[in-house]
């Protein structure tokens, strides 16, 4: 079976505006960083199903608030999830709709 390889012009538009950025390239690998961690998944898996607060994330995980608190700084960070203030509580979400798909797409990869 004969490789075909692939030209410049049937690369995908955003692979070939970002080919070259190195800087692109670094962001993204460091994006994968924060998803390495155990903790941070489970958080997200958490707010995968719905916002969460501080006291909430921590008692479901069987972890400290301090803990899951230096988590979420990492995350939010990282823009992964979003803070929303609600009286003297605060709320966590994931950040936008691409964090779910990237989640999903890592399930339901898993799963195969």
């Amino acid at each position: 079976m004969e490789h075909k390889c692939i030209i410049e012009e049937e690369l995908h538009p955003i692979l070939k505006e970002n080919m070259d950025n190195e800087e692109t390239l670094c962001e993204v690998a460091e994006l994968f960083k924060v998803f390495g961690d155990t903790t941070r998944i489970r958080i997200i898996f958490l707010l995968f199903q719905h916002e969460e607060c501080v006291c909430d994330i921590a008692r479901k995980l069987n972890m400290t608030q301090s803990a899951i608190s230096h988590q979420l700084r990492i995350l939010k960070q990282a823009r992964l999830v979003s803070a929303r203030r609600e009286g003297k509580t605060i709320f966590y979400a994931l950040a936008d709709h691409h964090i779910g798909t990237i989640f999903r797409q890592a399930m339901e990869h898993i799963s195969e």
